[in-house]
């Protein structure tokens, strides 16, 4: 009897199906946006992907999670929240060599702790009637007193804008930062409000002439019938740094310390570096595929091309505490 009993366990081991595969993300980035790329991969492997949308508090959470978490990754934008994660201590390093050929050295972590995915440049929005080529070619030109009145942003010490702030002490020096961040206060039409696109509404409006925005809202306003006249009113003018490149910016990918579905996770990860998911991000996002090979939309391209600053992310994010601290000492926002 027993004898019978133990062999036919490994008949019952068989008829039970395995558990399917899952992975559970936070996102500080909108469904809307990562969703396509989670519908592709689990139509690829069958691997589920449950999205939590954090807009606010995810380090905070993560934390008092600690190692009860069920989250296996995080996606954000910008290089300074994905540094503020890795310094809370959430994260665990990822060696894969399918990630490290995929993702150039300077977008990615040294030790592994996060993987950009995509770029996006912080550029000038210039009105197309009031603005003429060539106008504008440098960041440090927004502090010319010529355009005194006639500059629109948001605030100054959004993540975007402060990554820029500590672009420009990273290329000069403090004081020359906080020189210049005077100067675009002091040529700002109005204080700044609202995102990127309310600053190319203010331009169609005529309320300022040029603005500070991330490419990808303009490919986001012209897909949509509400915004499109607004976006039609500007063009995207790829600003440098006096010897430097375009300032950009990353969104990325780190997989947490509690990690519970570790394998699947890495699976997504993989993923959303091939050229399939970098394809995606191209057409559905508007943004700058980081892996070679893998070309932007048509209408990316149709903006331009430019040089990508070489300061490296790291050190822009080392230098965010010293951006935020001048742009709070020229009251940029008020």
């Amino acid at each position: 009897m027993n004898a019978r009993i133990l062999l036919s366990l490994p008949l019952l081991a068989l008829a039970v199906p395995a558990a399917a595969e899952e992975v559970n993300v936070y996102s500080h980035r909108q469904p809307e946006l990562v969703q396509p790329l989670f519908d592709a991969f689990t139509a690829k492997t069958g691997v589920k992907v449950n999205v939590a949308f954090v807009d606010k508090g995810m380090v905070e959470r993560l934390q008092s999670e600690g190692d009860r978490s069920p989250a296996d990754l995080v996606m954000t934008v910008d290089i300074a929240r994905l540094t503020q994660i890795v310094d809370a201590g959430v994260t665990q390093p990822v060696s894969d060599k399918v990630l490290e050929d995929a993702i150039p050295a300077e977008y990615r972590d040294p030790a592994g702790q996060w993987f950009g995915l995509t770029s996006r440049a912080r550029v000038i929005y210039a009105s197309k009637e009031r603005v003429k080529d060539g106008e504008v070619t440098t960041y440090e030109d927004l502090a010319d007193p010529k355009w005194k009145g006639r500059i629109c942003t948001r605030s100054g010490t959004h993540d975007y804008n402060l990554a820029l702030m500590a672009a420009m002490i990273g290329h000069h020096d403090e004081a020359y930062a906080k020189k210049w961040a005077e100067g675009l206060k002091a040529n700002l039409a109005r204080k700044p409000e609202g995102g990127d696109r309310d600053q190319a509404k203010a331009i169609w409006a005529g309320e300022c002439d040029i603005a500070l925005g991330n490419t990808y809202y303009m490919g986001e306003m012209l897909a949509n019938p509400e915004q499109k006249e607004w976006a039609d009113a500007s063009r995207i003018v790829f600003p440098a740094f006096e010897g430097g490149g375009t300032h950009v910016n990353v969104s990325g990918i780190a997989m947490t310390k509690a990690a519970p579905n570790k394998d699947a996770a890495l699976k997504l990860m993989e993923f959303l570096v091939s050229d399939e998911a970098q394809k995606i991000y191209a057409e559905t996002n508007h943004e700058f595929p980081l892996k070679a090979g893998v070309e932007r939309s048509d209408l990316v391209k149709s903006w331009g091309d430019f040089t990508p600053d070489s300061l490296s992310l790291t050190e822009v994010a080392k230098l965010r505490p010293a951006a935020l601290k001048l742009m709070e000492e020229v009251n940029f926002d008020g």
